[in-house]
């Protein structure tokens, strides 16, 4: 590693540890009811590495957890408003809409909870967008959606919404263990010129400040999650390639196997935690 990219790693974390924080106390309650599971026990792959897995809410300031509260707040809600106008349309070749084979969106509560996972009939591990997909193409005879873009990601929150406060479960064994294994090599594989790991931040320093701002666990069961920085839903795809662009390394595209890989090991590191977008982060 050249010496400028050591200095740069080193006021990356060493500064920013003298104002450690953590994750608070508070109770996420959504509409004034809906109770979100924002902590609990860590999954037994997890064993040694954490007790407890923390949603990020946790690490946000008072104001920014309280746009999540309320549905009225949360700015993502509008995108799930526009997700089910979406649902609700017939498309492609075969004049179908979501909602002609599927039911209301709230019939597919759960559904966001246990992805990704194995595709028995595909024969390999699903994302919910690539599932999306293979309906548009296969059944309503629409065009694919853009991963991690437009109606999309709408779409993905309209799914999480309907899940929220239930537990996410995503299986880890099976004809998916061998692409959650390149996921978790990916997840502690050190990368880029200031050669970073995903745990070097979100394992190692959480609850730490950074740039002025905590890192959390990096948990992803609030996605989508509405960005004040970017004032847009983010994909959890986006994300990662964020995340990787910011160790100063050549990142991979959404929707490539690499992501899909890394999404089933991050994903199943929030397991008992509960269904949360669309969330709103900073």
């Amino acid at each position: 590693m050249k010496f400028k990219a050591l200095t740069a790693a080193v006021a990356l974390f060493a500064a920013p540890m003298a104002f450690a924080g953590g994750a608070d106390d508070d109770n996420l309650v959504i509409n004034g009811d809906l109770e979100i599971t924002t902590k609990a026990a860590a999954p037994q792959h997890l064993d040694g590495v954490l007790d407890e897995v923390i949603s990020g809410w946790h690490f946000r300031s008072d104001e920014t957890q309280a746009l999540e509260m309320d549905d009225f707040d949360n700015p993502g809600m509008i995108f799930v408003d526009q997700a089910v106008d979406q649902w609700n349309t017939a498309e492609g070749s075969e004049g179908k809409s979501c909602a002609d084979c599927h039911g209301a969106p709230e019939d597919m509560a759960g559904v966001k909870a246990v992805y990704p996972k194995w595709n028995e009939a595909a024969g390999e591990v699903r994302t919910l967008q690539m599932q999306m997909n293979d309906c548009r193409t296969n059944r309503m005879g629409a065009d694919a959606w853009k991963y991690d873009a437009g109606d999309a990601i709408n779409m993905v929150a309209l799914m999480s919404s309907v899940s929220r406060g239930m537990p996410v479960n995503v299986a880890t064994d099976g004809p998916a263990a061998e692409l959650w294994q390149k996921g978790k090599d990916l997840y502690y594989t050190r990368t880029g010129q200031l050669e970073l790991s995903c745990a070097n931040c979100h394992e190692d320093n959480y609850g730490n400040y950074i740039r002025a701002d905590h890192l959390s666990q990096g948990q992803i069961n609030g996605f989508p999650a509405y960005r004040l920085k970017n004032a847009k839903l983010n994909g959890v795809h986006s994300r990662f390639k964020g995340c990787v662009r910011d160790t100063r390394a050549e990142t991979y595209s959404p929707g490539s196997e690499e992501f899909i890989a890394l999404e089933l090991y991050v994903a199943s590191r929030g397991n008992g935690l509960s269904v949360e977008g669309p969330s709103v982060r900073n």
